[in-house]
C-alpha cells in the first residue's frame, strides 16, 4: 500500500492503492513512520492511484498535520483534479500551506529547490 524512496534529497511516499476508513489509520501511522525515520528531509506523498477517495485524502491532511509538528516540509501529488480541490479544501493552511501537485516530479523538484533555497540539502 505505501512504497517509499528518496529522490534528489526528497523522500518519495507513494499510495499504491486507494485507502478506506478502516485502513486510514494503518496509513497514517506508516506516513509518519518514514517521516520520522527520514526527518528532516522534505516530503512529497503521491497518491499514485486513478481515483482517490475521501480516507486517502484524509490520511494525507494528518500526515501533513504532523510533518508541521515535525517541522518537515511536505507536499502532495496526485493526477486527481477532484482529490487537489479535496486536499485544497481540507488542509489547514494557517500555519504551513500544503503544496498540491498534478504529478509527482513536478512536487519532487519544488521541494528539492526548496531545500537547496533553504540551506537543508
Amino acid at each position: 500500500m505505501l512504497a517509499h524512496a528518496l529522490e534528489r534529497g526528497v523522500l518519495v511516499i507513494t499510495l499504491t492503492t486507494d485507502v478506506d476508513i478502516s485502513e486510514r489509520s494503518g496509513v497514517c501511522a506508516g506516513i509518519a513512520r518514514l517521516v520520522g525515520a527520514y526527518a528532516p528531509l522534505p516530503v512529497v506523498v503521491d497518491l499514485a492511484m486513478p481515483v482517490v477517495g475521501p480516507a486517502a485524502v484524509s490520511a494525507v491532511v494528518r500526515a501533513h498535520r504532523e510533518c508541521v509538528r515535525l517541522g518537515v516540509p511536505m507536499c502532495a501529488a496526485t493526477a486527481g483534479a477532484a482529490a487537489r480541490r479535496l486536499l485544497r479544501a481540507n488542509v489547514d493552511t494557517s500555519d504551513v500551506p500544503l503544496g498540491v501537485y498534478a504529478r509527482a516530479g513536478d512536487a519532487v523538484t519544488a521541494m528539492a529547490a526548496a531545500a537547496i533555497g533553504s540551506g537543508s540539502a
